[in-house]
């Protein structure tokens, strides 16, 4: 196999690994997500299924299940989750490859970020009626909430990019 072959296998692994990571980091940071609001809503008497329809009504869907609103809006929930989940984990593994980054510091970064462009930028233009569903710092907690559990993912599941190498060189 010539260099330019095993460059492009390295890169197409790497590549299904950030996509295999951030699925995971995803998933587990949407559920965080979920648990954090449940709670606040059973504490707070807010209804979880409110901020379910909530979340169809802003991503435009809710014509797809109209009887079925509350399933669909965690269904986008965790599909938006999941592909958040991917994009960090590029951002991560590219700042990570050259350098030591903490993977709670950069997920506390990216989803507080994230969490001020979706409710200072997207939201208000795109479902202003989301923004009164949950005050600010319970919307800030739970994008931290999901952050944190991306990081736990990342760290528990994320292989070294030198470990990656030598172990294609040892098959």
């Amino acid at each position: 196999m010539n260099a330019t072959h095993k460059t492009t296998d390295d890169q197409r692994q790497g590549a299904l690994d950030s996509i295999r990571l951030g699925a995971l980091a995803g998933a587990a940071g949407g559920l965080a997500e979920i648990a954090w609001v449940s709670l606040y809503a059973f504490a707070s008497d807010t209804s979880p299924a409110l901020v379910a329809r909530g979340v169809t009504t802003a991503a435009g869907v809710s014509a797809l299940l109209p009887a079925d609103a509350v399933t669909l809006g965690v269904g986008v929930h965790m599909g938006i989750a999941v592909m958040l989940g991917i994009a960090l984990a590029f951002v991560w593994r590219a700042m990570s490859a050259s350098r030591n980054v903490n993977p709670f510091s950069f997920m506390a970064a990216a989803l507080t970020g994230v969490w001020a462009i979706n409710f200072f930028v997207v939201l208000p233009i795109v479902s202003p009626a989301f923004l009164t569903l949950l005050p600010y710092s319970v919307s800030l907690v739970s994008k931290l909430a999901f952050g944190m559990a991306a990081a736990g993912a990342l760290q528990l599941f994320a292989v070294p990019a030198g470990a990656l190498h030598a172990a294609r060189i040892r098959l």
